[in-house]
């Protein structure tokens, strides 16, 4: 399942959201590291949607000081734009999910080229991914179809002891009309901002999270 997979009536309103230099041409650029301004070439589809460049500027200016030395996490990876920008920010491991077999076989492409030993590509369900062995990261991008309600689903899986270290940072990206996400206990809502119609938002997990001997199911739940 990729970010980039949604409803053709949602597309409209995402492209709202979008910068022109990657619209309609099938690509996308690196915007810092040791690969800036390398151009990632992605599936043609009107399904794929890359978080705008701004946005990824003002995310990764967020997470500057926490990017070396990363174990990152790229759910619904898509074109792999994010997972691919903090392996070339200095990140030590990205590992991208994505359930789409040319979105697949793109990443794998993109992995062997750029970083063979720093990115990891799995096909797999987003969801079903997360329901297997917990591994631990320390930043995770989650840009759902929009649209489809699974961030609650996501965040609950993530809130499981063993998926994140303590005080991990969570990106989450949703339409803006959705407003604020809501987090499980224990989280905390660190920045947010809004390009046309898509918001985003940065997470903070709990600084020492709950053992599940003692969650009860509690720090599973989101909210909602």
């Amino acid at each position: 399942m990729s970010r980039n997979h949604r409803k053709p009536g949602d597309n409209a309103v995402q492209n709202k959201g979008r910068s022109g230099p990657s619209r309609g041409r099938n690509e996308v650029r690196i915007i810092g590291g040791r690969w800036r301004g390398r151009k990632i070439h992605f599936p043609a589809g009107p399904d794929i949607r890359p978080s705008p460049d701004r946005v990824r500027e003002t995310l990764f200016n967020w997470l500057s000081p926490s990017i070396p030395g990363a174990r990152c996490l790229d759910l619904f990876a898509g074109t792999g734009v994010l997972g691919f920008e903090a392996l070339s920010r200095g990140a030590a491991r990205c590992v991208l999910i994505d359930r789409e077999p040319e979105v697949v076989r793109h990443l794998e492409r993109l992995s062997a080229e750029l970083a063979p030993d720093g990115a990891a590509v799995r096909r797999a369900d987003a969801i079903a991914w997360l329901d297997g062995p917990p591994q631990a990261f320390d930043i995770v991008f989650v840009d759902p179809p929009f649209g489809e309600g699974l961030l609650p689903a996501i965040l609950k899986r993530l809130a499981r002891p063993g998926w994140l270290v303590p005080g991990a940072l969570v990106y989450l990206e949703c339409r803006a009309a959705d407003g604020e996400p809501l987090l499980p206990a224990g989280w905390r809502l660190h920045r947010s901002g809004r390009a046309g119609e898509v918001g985003y938002h940065l997470a903070v997990g709990p600084a020492n999270p709950v053992p599940d001997s003692l969650s009860g199911g509690a720090a599973g739940q989101t909210g909602g």
